[in-house]
Order: C-alpha cells, then structure tokens, then sequence
C-alpha cells in the first residue's frame, strides 16, 4: 500500500502526487521559507527536512488515521528531532469564511477521533473545557491549528488555497513549557515576529499550555481578528474511551 507519509522531495519528486498538491506545497514552501517567517522551528524543520507532509483529497479520508500512526512511530524513533505534520486539504470552492474552515478542521478531527482504537490518555482530561485538555490520538497529545485562505488579517495562518492543519506532538515542547524561562522567551520572540507581519496583536485566545484562565481548544483556529471565542468545543468525546 502506498505510504501518505511524504517527505519534500517525495511532493516534488513522486509521479503520483495531485497536481493540486503541488501547487499547494510550493506555495507553503514560499511562505514558510521567507527569512522573516515568524514561526523559527516551522522554517527549519522544513529546511532540515524534519517536517513531514500528509493531504486529503474530497471523500477520501481513510488513510489518514493509519498515516498518522506511521507519522507517531517516526517520532518516537527519535524523540530529540521537533518534528510536525503538515496535513494539505484539497480545496473546496463553495469554502469562504472563517466558519467554513473552522468546521472542516474539527470535522477532520472528529474523523480521526472516530476512528481512534486506543483508550484516552489517563493524564489528559476528556473535557475540552479543562485547561489541561488536548487532542490526542493513539495516545500522543498534541498541539494542532488551522491555516486558511480565508484569513486575510492574520497572514501568517494563510498557507493555500485550502485548509492547511499543522499537527504538533507536545513531546517536542519538552524544555519549552508555558513556565520555563526557554518556553517564554521563544513564545515571546515568536509573538513580536507574528504581530510584525499580521499587523495585529497576539489573539485574546492564545496562551501556554496549562494556562487556567485559557483553552486549548480556541487556540486550535482563532479568529481574524481580536475577538475571543465565546462558542462551544464542537468535538465529541466518544463515550466508551476509557
């Protein structure tokens, strides 16, 4: 069976690869390999090929509970390299606002969520209310967020014509927590180059991980603009996890 796992090269390289992929990809690859890209570890983990790449065509969505998995097992071969998954969604025409994406990024979530065999992780609550709570899946937390075409104020989240979710295990945040001197002052540095190029301040709904007063479900796809989420976490917690 074909691996939907892609490395660059494999995007550039691969016969088989859509059309409508590569035209995505090179157009994330100019974005993300700007030199004032504010995101450090995006840009050089795609320039030290540490990134890894998946995409979703319309109506067919089965492998990617199965990618992810291979995606979990190259980590753990090596948990010292920060690596993340970038998951490229054919675009969709009738697709236009915030709303829309939103919806089809936790409707990919659910799906995997769906379709996830192992129990829920003892330590992370079920409730996504809970400021500890986060998306897991085979029982690896993780960060996740959404890219879209339709954020026009916040430029660092438009990578494509698409929707675009980056997928990062917490295990790459070790060091880097919301309360340690190195998580601050790389947030910190991060923050000013974000607002830098969005022209705007940090949104009201972003915060660290652990953070009582926040939740980690509104950082997922923040607004664009300055306005918290005041809407219910769409995700469903399955009721037979354990």
């Amino acid at each position: 069976m074909t691996s939907h796992l892609k490395t660059r090269a494999d995007i550039h390289e691969e016969a088989n690869i859509p059309e409508w992929l590569k035209r995505e990809f090179s157009f994330f690859e100019k974005i993300v390999t700007d030199r004032t890209f504010p995101c450090y570890f995006g840009r050089s983990g795609l320039l030290k090929d540490e990134l890894r790449y998946s995409y979703l065509e319309k109506d067919n969505w089965g492998h990617f509970p199965e990618t992810l998995r291979s995606f979990i097992k190259l980590l753990n071969e090596n948990p010292k390299i920060r690596r993340g998954l970038f998951l490229f969604v054919e675009p969709e025409e009738h697709l236009k606002t915030i709303d829309d994406f939103r919806d089809q990024f936790w409707e990919v979530l659910q799906f995997l969520h769906d379709k996830d065999d192992a129990p829920w992780p003892e330590d992370i609550p079920k409730d996504p209310d809970h400021h500890l709570w986060t998306f897991c899946f085979d029982q690896e937390p993780m960060f996740v967020f959404g890219n879209a075409p339709a954020y026009e104020q916040r430029r660092t989240r438009n990578l494509g014509k698409g929707l675009v979710i980056g997928i990062q295990p917490r295990t790459i945040f070790t060091g880097l927590e919301g309360t340690e001197p190195n998580g601050i002052n790389s947030r910190e540095a991060v923050r000013k180059r974000v607002e830098a190029w969005d022209q705007l301040p940090k949104h009201p709904d972003i915060s660290h991980y652990g953070d009582e007063t926040h939740h980690e479900w509104k950082q997922f796809f923040i607004g664009d603009d300055c306005e918290p989420i005041v809407s219910e976490c769409p995700f469903q917690q399955r009721k037979i996890r354990n």
